[in-house]
Protein backbone atom coordinates (compact mmCIF):
# COMPACT_ATOMS: atom_id res chain seq x y z
CA UNK A 1 0.00 0.00 0.00
CA UNK A 2 1.40 3.39 -1.03
CA UNK A 3 1.15 6.19 1.52
CA UNK A 4 1.06 9.81 0.35
CA UNK A 5 2.09 12.38 2.92
CA UNK A 6 1.74 16.17 2.74
CA UNK A 7 2.76 18.90 5.15
CA UNK A 8 1.29 22.39 4.86
CA UNK A 9 1.70 25.60 6.83
CA UNK A 10 -1.56 27.51 7.01
CA UNK A 11 -0.85 30.83 5.26
CA UNK A 12 -0.97 34.21 6.95
CA UNK A 13 -3.28 35.79 4.38
CA UNK A 14 -6.19 33.42 5.12
CA UNK A 15 -8.66 33.86 7.94
CA UNK A 16 -9.07 30.92 10.33
CA UNK A 17 -11.28 28.10 9.05
CA UNK A 18 -12.50 24.79 10.44
CA UNK A 19 -10.71 21.52 9.81
CA UNK A 20 -13.70 20.40 7.73
CA UNK A 21 -13.68 23.57 5.61
CA UNK A 22 -9.91 23.25 5.23
CA UNK A 23 -10.21 19.79 3.66
CA UNK A 24 -12.87 21.08 1.29
CA UNK A 25 -10.76 24.13 0.44
CA UNK A 26 -7.92 21.78 -0.48
CA UNK A 27 -10.35 19.97 -2.83
CA UNK A 28 -9.82 16.64 -1.05
CA UNK A 29 -12.47 14.20 -2.34
CA UNK A 30 -15.34 13.30 -0.04
CA UNK A 31 -14.26 9.67 0.26
CA UNK A 32 -10.76 10.67 1.31
CA UNK A 33 -12.11 13.21 3.81
CA UNK A 34 -14.02 10.35 5.43
CA UNK A 35 -10.85 8.27 5.82
CA UNK A 36 -8.88 11.24 7.13
CA UNK A 37 -11.53 11.77 9.81
CA UNK A 38 -12.23 8.16 10.75
CA UNK A 39 -8.56 7.15 10.83
CA UNK A 40 -7.36 10.46 12.30
CA UNK A 41 -4.85 10.97 9.52
CA UNK A 42 -5.16 14.76 9.39
CA UNK A 43 -3.21 16.43 12.18
CA UNK A 44 -3.02 20.08 13.24
CA UNK A 45 0.22 20.88 15.05
CA UNK A 46 0.71 17.15 15.58
CA UNK A 47 -2.75 16.45 17.00
CA UNK A 48 -6.04 15.19 15.64
CA UNK A 49 -8.70 17.81 16.36
CA UNK A 50 -12.51 17.98 15.94
CA UNK A 51 -13.85 19.01 12.52
CA UNK A 52 -15.12 22.35 13.86
CA UNK A 53 -11.72 23.27 15.31
CA UNK A 54 -10.35 26.44 13.73
CA UNK A 55 -7.07 26.24 11.85
CA UNK A 56 -5.10 29.49 12.14
CA UNK A 57 -2.17 31.12 10.33
CA UNK A 58 1.17 29.37 10.96
CA UNK A 59 -0.54 26.14 12.08
CA UNK A 60 1.15 23.00 10.74
CA UNK A 61 -1.14 20.62 8.85
CA UNK A 62 -0.14 17.02 8.17
CA UNK A 63 -2.13 14.78 5.83
CA UNK A 64 -1.55 11.07 5.29
CA UNK A 65 -3.45 9.26 2.54
CA UNK A 66 -3.37 5.48 2.27
CA UNK A 67 -6.65 4.76 0.48
CA UNK A 68 -5.72 6.18 -2.92
CA UNK A 69 -6.85 3.99 -5.79
CA UNK A 70 -6.43 4.41 -9.52
CA UNK A 71 -7.40 2.49 -12.65
CA UNK A 72 -4.91 4.45 -14.73
CA UNK A 73 -3.61 2.47 -17.69
CA UNK A 74 0.03 1.53 -18.16
CA UNK A 75 2.14 3.65 -20.49
CA UNK A 76 5.20 1.90 -21.87
CA UNK A 77 8.39 3.98 -22.08
CA UNK A 78 9.06 5.46 -25.52
CA UNK A 79 12.79 5.71 -24.98
CA UNK A 80 12.59 9.49 -25.55
CA UNK A 81 12.61 12.21 -22.91
CA UNK A 82 9.97 14.94 -22.79
CA UNK A 83 10.84 18.63 -22.76
CA UNK A 84 10.19 19.53 -19.13
CA UNK A 85 9.13 23.10 -18.41
CA UNK A 86 8.20 22.66 -14.73
CA UNK A 87 8.44 19.87 -12.17
CA UNK A 88 7.72 19.36 -8.48
CA UNK A 89 7.02 16.30 -6.33
CA UNK A 90 3.53 15.85 -7.78
CA UNK A 91 3.45 17.42 -11.24
CA UNK A 92 5.23 17.54 -14.56
CA UNK A 93 4.50 20.22 -17.12
CA UNK A 94 6.01 19.39 -20.49
CA UNK A 95 6.19 21.13 -23.85
CA UNK A 96 4.44 18.71 -26.19
CA UNK A 97 5.53 19.06 -29.81
CA UNK A 98 3.05 19.46 -32.64
CA UNK A 99 2.27 16.16 -34.33
CA UNK A 100 2.51 14.06 -31.17
CA UNK A 101 -0.51 12.49 -29.48
CA UNK A 102 -1.09 13.11 -25.79
CA UNK A 103 -1.75 9.48 -24.93
CA UNK A 104 -1.61 6.16 -26.80
CA UNK A 105 -4.28 4.02 -28.36
CA UNK A 106 -3.79 0.25 -28.30
CA UNK A 107 -0.07 -0.52 -28.64
CA UNK A 108 1.25 2.95 -29.50
CA UNK A 109 4.40 3.91 -27.63
CA UNK A 110 5.39 7.28 -29.08
CA UNK A 111 3.01 9.68 -27.33
CA UNK A 112 3.71 12.41 -24.78
CA UNK A 113 2.75 10.15 -21.89
CA UNK A 114 5.08 7.44 -23.17
CA UNK A 115 7.87 10.03 -23.08
CA UNK A 116 6.90 10.92 -19.51
CA UNK A 117 7.03 7.23 -18.59
CA UNK A 118 10.60 7.14 -19.90
CA UNK A 119 11.56 10.08 -17.68
CA UNK A 120 9.73 8.94 -14.54
CA UNK A 121 10.47 5.23 -14.78
CA UNK A 122 6.77 4.48 -14.23
CA UNK A 123 3.42 5.36 -15.79
CA UNK A 124 2.25 8.94 -15.31
CA UNK A 125 -1.35 9.98 -14.72
CA UNK A 126 -3.30 11.92 -17.32
CA UNK A 127 -5.07 15.15 -16.33
CA UNK A 128 -5.97 16.84 -19.62
CA UNK A 129 -5.19 16.52 -23.32
CA UNK A 130 -3.90 18.54 -26.23
CA UNK A 131 -4.89 17.89 -29.84
CA UNK A 132 -2.17 16.05 -31.72
CA UNK A 133 -1.47 19.07 -33.96
CA UNK A 134 -1.34 21.52 -31.03
CA UNK A 135 2.00 22.18 -29.37
CA UNK A 136 2.64 23.53 -25.91
CA UNK A 137 2.11 22.97 -22.23
CA UNK A 138 0.69 19.68 -21.01
CA UNK A 139 0.21 19.04 -17.30
CA UNK A 140 0.83 15.46 -16.13
CA UNK A 141 0.35 14.06 -12.62
CA UNK A 142 3.18 12.05 -11.10
CA UNK A 143 0.94 10.21 -8.62
CA UNK A 144 -2.75 9.35 -8.28
CA UNK A 145 -3.23 11.35 -5.07
CA UNK A 146 -3.28 14.64 -6.96
CA UNK A 147 -5.40 13.57 -9.95
CA UNK A 148 -8.89 14.21 -8.47
CA UNK A 149 -7.72 17.56 -7.10
CA UNK A 150 -6.45 18.69 -10.50
CA UNK A 151 -9.58 17.30 -12.18
CA UNK A 152 -11.68 19.35 -9.78
CA UNK A 153 -9.75 22.45 -10.77
CA UNK A 154 -10.54 21.69 -14.40
CA UNK A 155 -14.22 21.31 -13.55
CA UNK A 156 -14.27 24.47 -11.43
CA UNK A 157 -12.32 26.36 -14.11
CA UNK A 158 -9.62 27.31 -11.62
CA UNK A 159 -7.05 25.53 -13.78
CA UNK A 160 -6.63 28.10 -16.52
CA UNK A 161 -5.25 27.24 -19.95
CA UNK A 162 -4.28 30.00 -22.35
CA UNK A 163 -3.38 29.62 -26.00
CA UNK A 164 -1.77 31.69 -28.72
CA UNK A 165 -2.83 31.33 -32.35
CA UNK A 166 -1.92 32.99 -35.62
CA UNK A 167 -5.13 33.29 -37.60
CA UNK A 168 -6.24 34.58 -40.98
CA UNK A 169 -7.30 38.22 -41.06
CA UNK A 170 -11.06 38.65 -40.73
CA UNK A 171 -13.31 41.68 -40.15
CA UNK A 172 -15.23 39.62 -37.59
CA UNK A 173 -12.21 39.57 -35.27
CA UNK A 174 -12.50 42.57 -32.94
CA UNK A 175 -9.86 43.61 -30.41
CA UNK A 176 -11.45 41.17 -27.98
CA UNK A 177 -14.54 39.04 -27.84
CA UNK A 178 -16.30 35.84 -26.87
CA UNK A 179 -17.27 33.04 -29.24
CA UNK A 180 -20.27 31.11 -27.95
CA UNK A 181 -21.29 28.54 -30.56
CA UNK A 182 -22.28 24.96 -29.66
CA UNK A 183 -20.07 22.27 -31.20
CA UNK A 184 -20.97 18.78 -32.37
CA UNK A 185 -19.76 16.05 -34.70
CA UNK A 186 -19.57 16.64 -38.42
CA UNK A 187 -21.69 13.85 -39.95
CA UNK A 188 -19.74 14.00 -43.22
CA UNK A 189 -16.23 13.64 -41.73
CA UNK A 190 -15.60 11.72 -38.51
CA UNK A 191 -12.34 13.62 -37.96
CA UNK A 192 -14.07 16.98 -37.75
CA UNK A 193 -16.39 18.95 -35.52
CA UNK A 194 -18.77 21.71 -36.57
CA UNK A 195 -21.06 24.41 -35.24
CA UNK A 196 -24.52 22.93 -34.77
CA UNK A 197 -27.54 23.94 -32.72
CA UNK A 198 -27.80 20.53 -31.05
CA UNK A 199 -24.10 20.48 -30.15
CA UNK A 200 -22.44 20.86 -26.74
CA UNK A 201 -22.05 24.29 -25.22
CA UNK A 202 -18.64 25.77 -26.09
CA UNK A 203 -17.28 29.17 -25.06
CA UNK A 204 -13.97 30.70 -26.13
CA UNK A 205 -12.64 34.15 -25.17
CA UNK A 206 -10.06 35.89 -27.33
CA UNK A 207 -7.89 39.01 -27.27
CA UNK A 208 -5.88 40.38 -30.17
CA UNK A 209 -2.16 40.64 -29.41
CA UNK A 210 -0.83 41.72 -32.80
CA UNK A 211 -2.21 42.54 -36.25
CA UNK A 212 -0.18 42.06 -39.39
CA UNK A 213 -1.31 42.70 -42.96
CA UNK A 214 -2.60 39.21 -43.57
CA UNK A 215 -2.71 37.56 -40.16
CA UNK A 216 -3.55 38.20 -36.52
CA UNK A 217 -2.03 36.86 -33.30
CA UNK A 218 -4.70 36.16 -30.68
CA UNK A 219 -4.63 34.96 -27.08
CA UNK A 220 -7.42 32.54 -26.24
CA UNK A 221 -8.88 31.19 -23.01
CA UNK A 222 -11.42 28.40 -22.75
CA UNK A 223 -14.50 28.11 -20.58
CA UNK A 224 -15.18 24.65 -21.99
CA UNK A 225 -12.94 21.98 -23.44
CA UNK A 226 -14.60 20.55 -26.53
CA UNK A 227 -12.61 18.67 -29.14
CA UNK A 228 -11.14 21.12 -31.69
CA UNK A 229 -12.98 23.96 -29.91
CA UNK A 230 -10.57 26.78 -30.72
CA UNK A 231 -10.09 25.60 -34.28
CA UNK A 232 -13.84 25.31 -34.98
CA UNK A 233 -14.72 28.60 -33.28
CA UNK A 234 -12.12 30.65 -35.14
CA UNK A 235 -13.02 29.07 -38.46
CA UNK A 236 -16.67 29.96 -37.79
CA UNK A 237 -15.63 33.64 -37.64
CA UNK A 238 -13.88 33.38 -40.97
CA UNK A 239 -10.49 33.45 -39.25
CA UNK A 240 -9.21 29.86 -39.31
CA UNK A 241 -5.88 29.07 -37.69
CA UNK A 242 -2.99 29.19 -40.14
CA UNK A 243 -1.76 25.70 -40.91
CA UNK A 244 -5.02 23.98 -39.95
CA UNK A 245 -5.52 21.05 -42.35
CA UNK A 246 -9.12 20.42 -41.27
CA UNK A 247 -10.67 23.86 -40.94
CA UNK A 248 -8.59 26.25 -43.07
CA UNK A 249 -9.45 26.08 -46.80
CA UNK A 250 -6.13 27.80 -47.61
CA UNK A 251 -4.06 25.10 -45.88
CA UNK A 252 -0.95 24.07 -47.79
CA UNK A 253 0.79 20.72 -47.40
CA UNK A 254 3.58 20.82 -44.86
CA UNK A 255 2.26 23.77 -42.86
CA UNK A 256 2.25 23.45 -39.06
CA UNK A 257 -0.84 24.37 -37.08
CA UNK A 258 -0.11 27.77 -35.51
CA UNK A 259 -1.72 26.98 -32.16
CA UNK A 260 0.29 26.87 -28.93
CA UNK A 261 -0.84 26.12 -25.38
CA UNK A 262 1.49 28.73 -23.89
CA UNK A 263 0.33 29.26 -20.29
CA UNK A 264 -1.07 27.16 -17.45
CA UNK A 265 -2.21 28.48 -14.08
CA UNK A 266 -3.25 26.08 -11.32
CA UNK A 267 -3.16 25.62 -7.57
CA UNK A 268 -0.54 23.17 -6.47
CA UNK A 269 -2.29 20.18 -4.84
CA UNK A 270 -2.35 20.06 -1.04
CA UNK A 271 -1.26 23.68 -0.84
CA UNK A 272 -2.60 27.22 -1.14
CA UNK A 273 0.03 28.23 -3.69
CA UNK A 274 -0.95 29.21 -7.21
CA UNK A 275 1.52 28.37 -9.93
CA UNK A 276 1.78 29.83 -13.44
CA UNK A 277 3.87 28.07 -16.05
CA UNK A 278 4.51 29.90 -19.29
CA UNK A 279 6.22 29.44 -22.64
CA UNK A 280 7.80 32.33 -24.48
CA UNK A 281 5.43 33.94 -26.98
CA UNK A 282 6.02 33.11 -30.61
Amino acid sequence: MTIYQYSITYPDHLTPMSVDKLMRKLLIPRKWRHFLRSEKKILINGKYLPLNFLVKPADKIEIQLDHVESDQQTYHPSGKLPKIVYEDNDILVINKPAGQKTHPNLNEEDTALNDCATYLGYSPFIVHRLDMLTNGLLLVAKNPAVVPILNRQLTDKTLHREYLAWISNSPQIKNSGTIDFPIGHNPHDQRKRMIRSDGQKAVTHYEVIKRNKDRILVKLTLETGRTHQIRVHLAALGAPIIGDPLYNPAYQDGEQLQLTAYQLTFRKPFSFENKTVKLEKK
